[in-house]
């Protein structure tokens, strides 16, 4: 592994496009992206497969950088592949755009690149083609980045969020609001400790897992920004259906829950990077809990509510003393700049 001294920085002439832009590829990118598809060229070639296919791309500008079980590498992976696998599809190959501050620390962009190398590898998907910028001190804060994803979607396999049917079981995969919790912890404004760890965390084996299992999964969704409250919503919306919780049965980790109290925050509409809201035909939830309990990254899986014909593109909630409350939709960011 390269020695960086703590005048190794990326400068101007990095994102040039002559020399130096060669010399930082080869450094830090081709060392820890090289496969037998990532190229030089101006674009990767693939072989095709017979099928559909899903696509997605996202942004990722995190701050802090680096947090407590994760860093905008291992992000920049975990959030497209995890779009990718809520279609049902098979992650197969990233493209990444950097767009870097003048005078970022090389030893901590390699630090990301290492992230984000072992997070692919062990997806399994290959990172094959990519773009760097460089900017001037004060344009970007860090480090910028883009993944652009394609995955092989199964035969048989369709998902949507306008598939919820009522009668249907809502299911989260695992303690909700973490990784939002997390970020603002790191950014010490509020003075408050507390051992949370993000949830970041790559999907894919899980989904495919689950899909095996039970095929006629109608809707799973990433809850990232905005946390599972806003992902239900927007199923009710979809699906011209209503969304009913059970207060009791969603997990929430009890410092996260202890963070929400001391702040007044909810933690459905906290973010989350590693949890995934999965609809399915209420006769399958068991099968689709247990098997989800027995993937790595998803075994705090639990039913949470139901789809309901009533109130449609509305969430209520059953408290614990069993009245009816209805789960009011965010209108502002609660956390800016948390993927």
């Amino acid at each position: 592994m390269d020695i960086y001294t703590n005048n190794d920085t990326v400068t101007l002439a990095h994102g040039a496009g002559g020399k130096q832009t060669s010399e930082l590829i080869d450094r830090v990118f081709k060392k820890h992206f090289q496969n037998p598809l990532f190229t030089a060229d101006d674009a990767a070639v693939i072989d095709v497969e017979k099928g559909r296919i899903a696509m997605s791309t996202d942004g990722f500008i995190v701050s802090p950088a680096f947090f407590a079980g994760g860093n905008i590498g291992k992000l920049s992976i975990c959030g497209t592949v995890n779009d990718l696998a809520c279609m049902g599809a098979v992650p197969r190959y990233l493209t990444c755009g950097f767009v870097i501050e003048e005078g970022f620390p090389l030893q901590t962009l390699e630090e990301i690149a290492d992230a984000m190398e072992k997070t692919a590898a062990e997806v399994g998907v290959r990172i094959v083609a990519g773009d760097t910028k460089v900017a001037g001190k004060g344009q970007v804060d860090g480090v910028f980045i883009n993944t652009t994803g394609v995955g092989i979607i199964p035969e048989g396999i369709r998902t949507s969020g306008a598939l919820a049917k009522p009668g249907d079981a809502v299911i989260v995969t695992g303690d909700i609001g973490r990784h939002g919790c997390t970020i603002l912890l790191e950014r010490e404004d509020y003075g408050i400790e507390a051992e949370v760890t993000s949830d970041c965390a790559p999907l894919s084996g899980a989904v495919q897992a689950a899909l095996k299992a039970v095929p006629d999964i109608h809707v799973i969704r990433d809850a990232t920004r905005g946390g599972v409250g806003t992902v239900l919503y927007e199923i009710a919306g979809q699906s011209h259906v209503g969304v009913n919780l059970d207060a009791a049965s969603i997990p929430v980790d009890p410092a996260v829950r202890g963070v929400c109290g001391l702040l007044g925050l909810e933690p459905l509409y906290l973010a989350c990077e590693g949890r995934l809201v999965m609809v399915c035909p209420a006769e399958q939830a068991d099968l689709l809990v247990e098997t989800l309990r027995g993937c790595k990254y998803t075994e705090g899986a639990a039913v949470i509510g139901r789809i309901t014909d009533d109130m449609p593109g509305r969430v209520t909630m059953t408290t614990e003393i069993g009245a009816q409350t209805l789960l009011a939709q965010p209108g502002n960011e609660l956390l800016p700049r948390i993927c």
